[in-house]
């Protein structure tokens, strides 16, 4: 098997909140919206992230009972510095995320914040001065 990830999909228990705040309040465009069931977006070369309608997730992995839930995950997202960490979590914010970690500055000598959106799903937005991606794509980390 590769070591690569092509789709990462969240049970998301309000399928048109997701949509509302991500395409609405962050301006994401959608790859594929199937209304009442599922929602892609393009999140990096070749990776979708969908959010699957919470209980037909749990349906569609052959389980009964309530509807799946997510937990123990943080999607984190790297910018060019600390103002933009700033403004895209006040962004969130007003779109309807909450703020769970005020924008500050982080152990590993960056600056990040957190907060989750109206399903959640937790996000860190970080300036991360140790990180980045070379022209072939590889992902390259430093101790700071």
């Amino acid at each position: 098997m590769d070591q690569r990830i092509h789709f990462t999909t969240l049970a998301t228990p309000d399928l048109d909140a997701a949509r509302a705040f991500y395409r609405d309040g962050l301006g994401w465009t959608a790859l594929l919206d199937v209304p009442g069931e599922i929602l892609f977006f393009q999140i990096g070369p070749g990776l979708v992230m969908g959010l699957f309608d919470a209980q037909k997730f749990t349906e569609d992995l052959g389980h009964d009972g309530g509807p799946a839930k997510v937990s123990g995950l943080t999607l984190s997202h790297n910018v060019d510095g600390p103002a933009e960490v700033d403004a895209i979590v006040d962004r969130a914010v007003k779109a309807g995320a909450t703020l769970v970690k005020p924008p500050q500055q982080a152990a590993f000598g960056g600056y990040h914040g957190h907060f989750a959106d109206p399903n959640g799903v937790l996000w860190e937005i970080c300036h991360n001065p140790g990180f980045s991606i070379a022209d072939d794509g590889t992902v390259r980390l430093q101790e700071l």
